[in-house]
């Protein structure tokens, strides 16, 4: 008997990430007042550094501008603060681009355009990213769908302990799409987003131990043990 697992194929992380290096008039006074919440006086010290070029500063004013933070929310700002960014290469002002255009952010909704800007992060390393184009090639939205491609990208953030692209590893080689179909390394995969907080894959690896020899299980528990050593690598 088939047991139902339930694939976290449904959507899109609407998280958004910040450079680990922000820049500002003072280095520490910008800063800290973001993290205080106080963004008007973020944003006075980042707007001049942005106006001048930097494309960090100019990421996070269009983070303060989307997010409505110590100002009105403004997409239409947001979005002109991440393209100047993101033309200079900054992998978070492409990805924020990717999730404008994949919500339809102050944009017409284009799954599309969402997608490039995704792939672009993606290939700089940004793990989300990383996880959001490989959910548009399983959905096939704004792509061509291609189950390869979704657990190439998949592979790629759950190397990073990216929990849902873990648990969707999981899905893939359960159903045996773009991958042969294994519940050995289905299990494992679940097991890796559960133990990262993932309670959707945890009854996902539990179900489907029901249907797997004590053997299919142990090996499942090496081979998870023997990818931690790796560091994920080649799993």
């Amino acid at each position: 008997m088939k047991h139902a697992i339930k694939s976290v194929v449904l959507g899109l992380s609407l998280l958004f990430v910040s450079s680990s290096a922000i820049y500002a008039q003072d280095p520490d006074k910008g800063y800290e007042a973001a993290e205080k919440g106080d963004y008007a006086t973020a944003l006075k010290e980042w707007r001049p550094l942005a106006e001048q070029g930097n494309a960090f500063a100019q990421y996070n004013v269009g983070l303060i501008y989307h997010n409505g933070r110590g100002v009105t929310q403004d997409y239409d700002e947001a979005l002109r603060w991440y393209r100047l960014s993101a033309a200079q290469g900054n992998a978070n002002a492409q990805f924020s681009l990717g999730q404008m255009y994949r919500n339809g952010w102050g944009v017409t909704q284009d799954y599309k355009a969402a997608a490039n800007w995704y792939r672009l992060s993606a290939e700089q390393g940004d793990i989300v990213a990383q996880y959001n184009l490989g959910l548009m090639y399983a959905k096939g939205a704004g792509v061509t769908q291609d189950y390869i491609e979704a657990v190439k990208w998949f592979r790629s953030a759950a190397e990073h302990g990216n929990a849902k692209a873990q648990s969707n590893l999981g899905v893939m080689y359960y159903d045996g799409q773009g991958v042969i179909q294994d519940k050995v390394y289905a299990h494992m995969w679940f097991n890796f987003a559960a133990s990262n907080g993932s309670a959707g894959a945890a009854q996902n690896r539990d179900s489907i131990a029901k249907s797997m020899t004590a053997a299919d299980i142990s090996k499942a528990q090496d081979l998870a043990r023997a990818c931690v050593q790796k560091n994920y690598k080649g799993c």
